[in-house]
């Protein structure tokens, strides 16, 4: 290019030089015919400014021809890449469909699961109270036989007293066979619900979203969970006669925490969860620890319970509400914070039925954390779907069912499971939180709620 661009600066200056001198001569000299030829002269640059052309050209072409070269070879390099890319898309896409129809069929076998579960619980509740019946019998029966013993001895046992008696201890076996049984398959359809979840969760880490359930509602909650009664974890105390609390259990020698078996009065047997210490047992009726259990259920699942009694779970207003009818109560919250500092609270209290929504009336009685609930007032329970008469946000803005009052607070039990220093003031309204009359907020990284009769000894 430089040559061309001399080239081009050259020409004219020679033609014009040229012409000058032609008209020079025409002053000085008398006109003469004019050449039809250039000067050697101007051939000769002329000739050496095309030569120079021709050079710059070709080296022009040649570099011009390696750029496109390497512009070729970058294409291909390109095409190539993106080739592979495509392919690897289609692999990750049939993958993708792949996790998808698993997770499919793993939702679908765990509502099997869920099913049977149902069932299972359903079924050994029956076949509790029949045995508990037909241990009533044979108790019966047995001091029958023990006094007819006793007043006739010289005289032999009826043939009907003998084999009604065999027939007996036969079902007797046969329901203890049965109930063996059911807890093993109990036991074996925990353990794979275990592994489904455990499965699900690794599939949720891969980036697959579930979308079947959240689409449903734009409602902050989660599916509905089915109470855990984990009968094959129970310590039955007696078979024959079964406690009406925690303190009996206690008062009968069994002086270790754990799952154990009750059943009020005026109620059906079901499980609890005694927490001994310092000389009383208390029966456990919320237990908050690690989020793995949502709170934020519905009003069905709070009145009948829900989660794991060996883990985080709400044990149910009806159980609470048919224990407390059994006397005077006392209601213990238990809180730890992220900093491990313990404080604790109690409580006087009554609880209503399902027709006052619960109404719960509290009255402090000690205590070394500042009271955060009110006092001498009916708190009512509420849930997302069932929000008692003046509380119609409380629960959307707490997330989880609880006691309210005529204005929503900031305590909440129930609340979201937070980790420590939430993003938001929202956040932290929506999780665990008691705050007190002076405005401290603690959050909470475990919570306990117990009761007990008021005439067992103090835990203090």
């Amino acid at each position: 290019m430089y040559t061309i661009k001399l080239f081009l600066f050259i020409a004219p200056l020679v033609i014009s030089s040229r012409i000058d001198q032609d008209y020079s001569s025409f002053d000085s000299v008398s006109p003469e015919p004019k050449s039809r030829f250039a000067m050697l002269d101007d051939v000769k640059i002329l000739a050496n400014g095309l030569l120079q052309l021709g050079h710059g050209l070709k080296d022009f072409v040649h570099k011009t021809k390696g750029q496109i070269n390497d512009i070729f070879q970058k294409l291909n390099i390109f095409d190539q890449s993106f080739y592979d890319l495509s392919l690897q898309t289609n692999e990750i896409k049939e993958e993708e469909k792949e996790l998808r129809r698993t997770t499919s069929r793993l939702q679908v076998k765990n509502e099997e699961v869920k099913n049977m579960s149902l069932e299972l619980n359903s079924k050994l509740e029956s076949l509790l109270e029949e045995k508990i019946l037909l241990q009533q019998k044979v108790r019966y029966l047995e001091d029958q036989l023990t006094n007819l013993i006793k007043n006739q001895p010289e005289i032999q046992e009826h043939p009907e007293i003998t084999s009604l008696k065999t027939f007996v201890e036969q079902q007797d076996n046969s329901i203890k066979d049965l109930l063996q049984t059911v807890e093993e398959q109990y036991r074996q359809l925990n353990q794979q619900h275990s592994q489904i979840k455990e499965i699900e969760n690794q599939l949720r880490r891969t980036g697959i979203q579930e979308s079947t359930e959240n689409s449903l509602s734009s409602k902050p909650r989660a599916p509905r969970t089915t109470p855990s009664l984990h009968l094959n974890e129970t310590k039955n105390v007696e078979h024959d006669d079964i406690p009406a609390d925690c303190t009996i259990i206690y008062n009968r020698g069994e002086h270790t925490s754990g799952i154990y078996s009750i059943r009020p009065s005026n109620s059906q047997v079901f499980n609890v969860y005694c927490d001994v210490k310092s000389g009383s047992s208390w029966t456990l009726i919320q237990h908050r620890i690690d989020g793995s259990q949502n709170f934020n259920e519905t009003w069905e699942n709070y009145k009948y319970g829900f989660g794991r009694l060996d883990g985080e779970f709400w044990l149910g207003l009806e159980k609470i509400y048919s224990l407390v009818q059994q006397s005077n109560y006392i209601l213990r919250i238990e809180l730890e914070d992220w900093k491990d500092n313990k404080h604790y609270i109690e409580y006087s209290f009554h609880l209503g039925d399902h027709e006052t929504n619960y109404t719960l009336h509290l009255v402090e009685i000690a205590g070394n954390v500042p009271n955060a609930l009110p006092e001498h007032k009916d708190l009512m329970f509420s849930t997302w779907d069932h929000k008692a008469k003046g509380h119609f946000n409380c629960p959307e803005s707490n997330s989880g069912g609880w006691w309210c009052h005529d204005v929503c607070g900031e305590n909440n039990l129930n609340g979201k499971y937070n980790k420590p220093k939430a993003k938001t003031k929202p956040e932290r309204r929506r999780g665990i939180c008691w705050k007190s009359q002076n405005g401290r907020l603690y959050s909470i990284k475990s919570t306990k709620m117990l009761i007990r009769p008021t005439d067992s000894e103090n835990s203090e």
